[in-house]
């Protein structure tokens, strides 16, 4: 077999993380405060993150997205305003989202393959890696996997593909996403009842109307066919629901086609880069547990945003060097308890606040959360919650600075 080889390439032996459990989250109070979340959220690394979870989890994750940078060498920032003109990109209020910059590709291919070789090791002897990339490095990531899983565990290469707007005028549009799916073995999970799709109108016509339509096959037309190769979702600008504001966002129906195929209820699914935390979002949503990670707080920050809906307890954790600093709440900021309602009065611009009811000073208990909602609104300046004997608070604004207020 061919192998991609680059200057200096060889698998390093990474320094594992000394991960700190910060905070457990139970939305809306679910499970607390006696539930031991399965459920993990850490800011860090992955590289040192996934070091150190390998004795934990080595042969234990069932499946893997990965959608890491692309190599666009392009900085990405995050939208944070409320309300605004899509068209209008000049009036958006942003904040910092993510680099994806490299000095060279050599640089990028070593990033890549030290953290596909870990996630090759983590995965199940049943489990599937989904890695998303496109154009600008898809074919050397084809050769890093064929080299990491063998050629003959490709299982699909997956192309997504969407609409929307683009400069280029010398060229094809490029409005496709490549998708590269591989197992570990022959038992591989695929169930593919879960994500037949119903046959198009026109075949339908076509077979009601001729015995010969299908070469003498009759499928069943009531079941649904399985998915080809390509899928057609649409990208995330065009879905304002769902729309975070985190840069290079993927959209739920994308994942969930994923999920579904190639995991099943209680399995384990992991996204070292979860950005928006579009992976757990679902994952949890549909009966799976799930390990979420991403080196920037503004990734931790969005994705635990959409997970304090999902009504299941998750721990907030993260590497020792990728400490967020807890900076006191301002004079201006005030809390009072009014039977069992706790009131915010602050003049912060916030983006999410909640309450630890009792607060030990070592894990923050977050029984109570409240988020801006992702359209239009205000955040809520009250949470029903039976204060115990230390309440605290905690605040982060709307450009990623951490608060705390005790009570």
């Amino acid at each position: 077999m061919p192998e991609l080889t680059w200057v200096g390439k060889k698998l390093t032996q990474s320094e594992p993380a000394s991960i700190v459990k910060d905070s457990i989250l139970y939305p809306n109070g679910c499970g607390y405060p006696d539930t031991a979340p399965a459920n993990r959220l850490i800011l860090g690394d992955n590289l040192s993150l996934m070091t150190a979870l390998l004795p934990e989890y080595e042969g234990q994750v069932h499946l893997i997205y990965a959608d890491p940078p692309f190599f666009t060498n392009r900085k990405y920032p995050a939208r944070i305003g409320r309300g605004e003109d899509s068209r209008k990109p000049a009036v958006w209020k942003l904040a910092e989202g993510y680099h994806d910059h490299w000095d060279n590709l050599d640089s990028y291919l070593d990033f890549l393959y030290q953290r596909l070789t870990l996630m090759y090791r983590l995965l199940s002897p049943n489990g599937t890696l989904y890695l998303h990339l496109d154009w600008h490095a898809d074919a050397y990531a084809r050769l890093l996997l064929d080299e990491i899983f063998g050629a003959d565990h490709l299982l699909n290469e997956i192309i997504w593909a969407y609409h929307g707007p683009s400069p280029i005028r010398r060229a094809f549009n490029r409005k496709h996403d490549t998708i590269l799916a591989y197992v570990k073995a022959e038992d591989y999970t695929f169930n593919v009842d879960a994500v037949r799709e119903p046959y198009n109108q026109n075949t339908v016509k076509t077979f009601n109307s001729s015995p010969k339509a299908g070469f003498g096959k009759m499928p069943d037309l009531a079941r649904g066919k399985v998915p080809e190769d390509w899928w057609y979702f649409p990208v995330i600008a065009r879905l304002h629901n769902e729309r975070t504001g985190y840069p290079t966002q993927k959209p739920v129906a994308l994942l969930e086609r994923i999920v579904l195929a190639s995991s099943n209820p209680g399995d384990l699914v992991a996204d070292f880069f979860c950005g928006s935390g579009t992976t757990p979002f679902v994952a949890i949503r549909h009966g799976r547990r799930y390990l979420a990670c991403d080196e920037t707080y503004r990734a931790i920050h969005t994705t635990r945003n959409r997970l304090i809906d999902s009504e299941v307890a998750f721990s907030l954790e993260h590497d020792s060097r990728f400490l967020v600093p807890v900076l006191p709440a301002p004079k201006t900021t005030k809390v009072r308890v009014q039977n069992e309602t706790v009131v915010l009065e602050t003049n912060l611009e916030l983006d999410y606040w909640e309450i630890d009811p009792n607060w030990d000073g070592v894990t923050f208990k977050s029984a109570a959360q409240a988020s801006r909602p992702l359209r239009n609104g205000r955040i809520p300046s009250e949470l029903k919650i039976k204060a115990g004997s230390n309440l605290c608070v905690r605040l982060v604004t709307s450009q990623g600075k951490l608060f705390q207020l005790n009570v």
